[in-house]
């Protein structure tokens, strides 16, 4: 592929020129501002800027703050079984790592859950670097070793297609696991890297779940149970993580429902059904999106056109998946969406210490007992 979603959304989106009610929103959560609020899936990106420059701009760099976002996770690419996974990853990493070396007083790459902790204290934006696929890994498990010297922390098992640890959301034959994949299970808690079960298949969430030994993560995901779809999770798969210690973070994605076109009411349907399967202890969010809202203006569709077209070809795109079916909820495209996704919450009776922990609070426990600090 050569359009990563959430670089072209974050170089291509323009945000909304101001966010109504944000003051508001900001009074009535104080303790939001406090808290450590982890987005456990994104992309990091400036949409005012040129897309080849590194420095976060001014208003985009005042925007994520006013987010109250601490930690958000970014993927590096590639996804997919190309021709050269790897060469594809050593670019796509160093880009990451050129785009953090540009912005030492704004970013911080997290390595350890006290990398975060630092990072709030310090007013700085924490990067939490991780993969969406093992295929730029294959049989060549020392490149685990690599990727955590690289700072990246935690690593995808599959994509939505087979690779060679198992079949993904997208496989019908619902494989499960190989023999390889346990062992890159077993190299990847023996690194202390983060094992991420999301875009997996069926049986190979359920396999992966039982077989592992470490806290894991599904960082971005929906209830099956209330939307049939493949990129979602069964309640039993969403019991296992959560029984083996780990968090299951819900998407703010257009497979909670069928038609793709997920209101903010399904959404938090999706978060109260996880919640109470998993326990309010093993939830959190993985929205998919970047922190900085899209304005679907006529050039943000054009590249979404191309890149969603780039999917269809590649034979990557999940059902639903389609030119004009943007990757977002409309009800929380906005600058203030994660503080009114709260309020929203708080109206459907969530107390303060539920919500902590939803924000932010249970992916900072997994990650400190993946990592230390």
């Amino acid at each position: 592929m050569e359009i990563d979603r959430r670089t072209m959304m974050a170089g291509s989106a323009a945000l909304l020129a101001s966010a109504p009610g944000l003051a508001k929103a900001k009074a009535k959560a104080g303790w939001y501002d406090q808290a450590i609020v982890i987005d456990a899936l994104g992309g990091v990106g400036d949409p005012y800027s040129p897309e080849d420059q590194l420095r976060l701009g001014d208003r985009a760099w005042s925007e994520m703050v006013e987010t109250g976002v601490t930690l958000l996770r970014d993927t590096v690419m590639p996804v997919g079984n190309l021709a050269d996974s790897w060469g594809d990853y050593q670019k796509d990493v160093a880009l990451k790592q050129n785009i953090l070396n540009a912005n030492p007083d704004r970013l911080v790459l997290v390595r350890t859950a006290a990398d975060i902790l630092k990072a709030k204290r310090e007013k700085k934006f924490a990067v939490l670097l991780g993969t969406q696929d093992t295929a730029m890994v294959g049989p060549e498990l020392d490149r685990l070793a690599q990727m955590k010297k690289d700072g990246v922390m935690t690593v995808q098992l599959t994509y939505n297609n087979r690779n060679l640890a198992g079949d993904g959301a997208l496989e019908p034959a619902n494989a499960g696991l190989s023999k390889l994949g346990r062992a890159t299970i077993e190299r990847i808690e023996a690194e202390k890297l983060l094992l991420d079960l999301s875009h997996g298949g069926a049986k190979t969430m359920a396999e992966a779940a039982a077989f592992g030994k470490r806290p894991m993560v599904i960082s971005h995901t929906g209830s099956r149970a209330l939307t049939e779809h493949p990129r979602n999770t069964a309640d039993e798969t969403i019991k296992a993580v959560a029984d083996k210690g780990g968090v299951v973070g819900v998407y703010f994605m257009p497979f909670l429902t069928l038609d793709s076109h997920p209101k903010g009411e399904d959404l938090l349907r999706h978060v109260d059904h996880i919640a109470n399967v998993a326990g309010e202890d093993h939830i959190g969010i993985g929205t998919d999106n970047g922190v900085l809202p899209t304005t679907l203006d006529e050039e943000t569709k054009r590249k979404m056109k191309e890149w969603q077209e780039q999917r269809i070809k590649a034979g990557i795109a999940a059902p639903g998946e389609a030119v004009g079916v943007y990757p977002l909820i409309e009800d929380y495209n906005s600058v203030d969406r994660y503080r009114r996704f709260v309020r929203d919450l708080e109206k459907r009776g969530w107390s303060q210490s539920r919500l902590e922990k939803l924000m932010g609070g249970n992916f900072l426990r997994v990650y400190k007992e993946a990592w230390g600090g």
